[in-house]
């Protein structure tokens, strides 16, 4: 799998010029304050930034090994603070949102990378990533259509960037436009590429729209499967290598057992605390990962057309959910 930290190549040209040592301790500080309640997520991605621009992340060569890890249980502690019926509502309600969102998203990217002429298989990386669900979608597509580590680092440089953004402006707008807690929940899990950075944002405005925001989120997740065996045709890859993401029957079996099983509540408010806690220390890992190498190495046509995908699948949806919700 190609990863992230594969196009960091450079993390020693750094503004500050630090011994190995400052760094680490620098950056198990860090750390352990984002474990902390503290640190929003937010702001723990924001000192993931800095970190990355100025001291550099020590261990950028497991960095994308952390967050995929930690990511995945994260999001299966916080099925233990969901409801089954209330969950299976917000999928009903998302469902057309989410395969709307998705045909359109691909046709309008492959339009654009024509319109820009950007390399064909960098094109469909960002497109399937702004589609269903970021990273993720990337990584487990590259490989269906055999695309080369440089197309997968400046798709995947666009998603975190863009990530980030978001991770801080849609609170915002959700609270300017008075978006209840299921619109807001909607729109994140439509407009957002990364499960991470839906859940930080999702998180910070309410506890209903968090749910509502996983169950949606993590349901268009397995649009990867259907998305990936297409993908295989269309770039005439025999092998079919499709990377399921099962960590999603465990968050199911969470939700369920959350639901039926009342002494669970005993322990789940725990669970949900640490859950939170790991995900907050998840986008600190991804904020550490984007370090000047893998900003620059983007380009502008590429994440331009980025930014275009992003503002249409954005606007589309966040009229959709506030005139049919």
């Amino acid at each position: 799998m190609h990863t992230q930290n594969q196009f960091a190549n450079n993390t020693h040209n750094l503004i500050f010029n630090v011994s190995t040592n400052a760094r680490i301790v620098i950056f198990i500080i860090c750390t352990a304050l984002c474990l902390t309640s503290l640190i929003s997520p937010a702001v723990a991605l924001l000192i993931g930034l800095i970190i990355a621009q100025f001291t550099g992340h020590p261990y950028l060569h497991l960095n994308h090994k952390a967050t995929h890890l930690l990511l995945q249980i994260s999001v299966v502690g916080l099925g233990f603070g969901m409801n089954v019926h209330s969950a299976l509502q917000a999928g009903k309600e998302g469902i057309l949102f989410t395969i709307a969102s998705i045909t359109c998203t691909l046709i309008f990217g492959y339009l654009t990378g024509k319109w820009f002429k950007i390399e064909k298989k960098t094109s469909y990386l960002i497109s399937s990533g702004t589609a269903i669900c970021g990273g993720s979608a990337i990584a487990a597509i590259s490989p269906v259509i055999k695309a080369e580590e440089k197309q997968i680092s400046v798709a995947l440089g666009c998603v975190f960037i863009l990530n980030s953004i978001a991770l801080f402006i849609f609170p915002v707008i959700g609270h300017h436009l008075n978006l209840s807690q299921n619109q807001f929940g909607l729109w994140c899990a439509i407009s957002i590429h990364d499960t991470s950075s839906v859940v930080g944002a999702a998180g910070k405005y309410g506890t209903q729209a968090l749910e509502v925001a996983t169950t949606v989120k993590l349901a268009r997740a397995l649009w990867i499967i259907p998305i990936a065996f297409v993908s295989s045709f269309l770039f005439k890859n025999d092998s079919r290598k499709i990377k399921i993401p099962y960590f999603i029957g465990l968050f199911i079996l969470a939700m369920i057992i959350n639901t039926y099983l009342p002494a669970v509540s005993i322990v789940s408010p725990y669970i949900i605390k640490i859950a939170k806690a790991g995900l907050t220390l998840t986008l600190f890992f991804i904020g550490a990962g984007l370090s000047r190498t893998v900003l620059l190495s983007v380009g502008f046509r590429p994440l331009f057309q980025s930014i275009l995908l992003w503002i249409a699948i954005s606007a589309s949806a966040l009229y959709a959910v506030t005139h049919w919700t």
